[in-house]
């Protein structure tokens, strides 16, 4: 009878130890999961770029939704349209590494403000265009400024998101991507019903600019440059040096069989977004 005296309050106080222990547990994590949930500097970051990346394909896509309207009116074949169309495509390869080169080395806060209000100020010389020579230059130009987009896009995923959160940032700006060529007609239509097809490339324009001038005014380069970044978010995302001349060992690159086959996915895809993009869109 007395050993059941003693081990009852034990086994009160062990009970009431473990629900303490639990408490405290259970407060500890709603801590850690608001900490998480508040805003930081990088998810402000992911915000300026996912705003990008629609922009790009609102300005892609418009030429497209746009067509049947502009060759009406500058009197251009189905043949030649796709000179319009495909030379974009063409600069845009040409231009794409150097502009990720560039970034490496200047930083993207200046690449992507320069390239941007580049592509925005010839999204705008499209709405000017009065001939088919002169458009298509303007085109080329255009895919010039767009190919620096999403090489320093990635640049700035490697200086503001820890490896475990690239991934699915990437992702966020990949929706973000599709959301943009989604909405594309809905915005651009209605433009060039009321006002014609030249003020939605000006409309289109504009948007760029302002996003370009608020960028350069927000961001910096790295985590360390921005002046509200705390030091848990800092030691979060790790501290970079980016100080080195960045070079690719392209004779390395090239002999490996990750590389090339990344290189056919991306050709496939790349082929069959740049057909429906360019022509499915026409029904409009």
């Amino acid at each position: 009878m007395g050993n059941k005296q003693v081990v009852a309050p034990l086994e009160f106080l062990r009970n009431q130890a473990n629900r303490q222990f639990g408490l405290a547990t259970l407060h500890c994590k709603s801590i850690t999961l608001r900490r998480n949930l508040i805003m930081k500097s990088r998810h402000k970051v992911l915000g300026f770029l996912c705003l990008l990346a629609a922009i790009t394909y609102l300005d892609r896509v418009a030429i497209s939704v746009a067509g049947p309207r502009i060759q009406e009116s500058l009197h251009i074949s189905p043949e030649a349209w796709g000179w319009v169309v495909g030379i974009f495509t063409i600069s845009y390869a040409l231009f794409e590494i150097p502009t990720g080169r560039m970034g490496d080395r200047t930083g993207a806060r200046r690449v992507l403000t320069r390239v941007v209000l580049w592509w925005s100020a010839f999204t705008a010389f499209t709405g000017l265009t009065s001939n088919y020579y002169v458009l298509l230059l303007t085109r080329f130009c255009f895919g010039a400024g767009e190919a620096g987009a999403f090489p320093n896009i990635g640049i700035c995923m490697s200086r503001w998101f820890p490896v475990l959160e690239r991934a699915r940032a990437m992702g966020t700006i990949l929706m973000f991507i599709q959301i943009g060529g989604a909405i594309a007609p809905l915005v651009i239509v209605p433009i060039q019903m009321r006002c014609g097809w030249r003020t939605s490339f000006y409309v289109m324009g504009i948007a760029g600019v302002v996003w370009s001038l608020a960028w350069y005014w927000w961001y910096r380069d790295t985590p360390v440059e921005k002046a509200n970044v705390t030091p848990a978010e800092i030691a979060e995302i790790g501290a970079q040096s980016f100080a080195d001349n960045h070079t690719l060992p392209w004779a390395i690159a090239l002999h490996r069989a990750n590389l090339w086959a990344m290189f056919v996915v991306v050709f496939c895809y790349v082929y069959g977004l740049f057909f429906l993009i360019s022509w499915c869109t026409r029904s409009w």
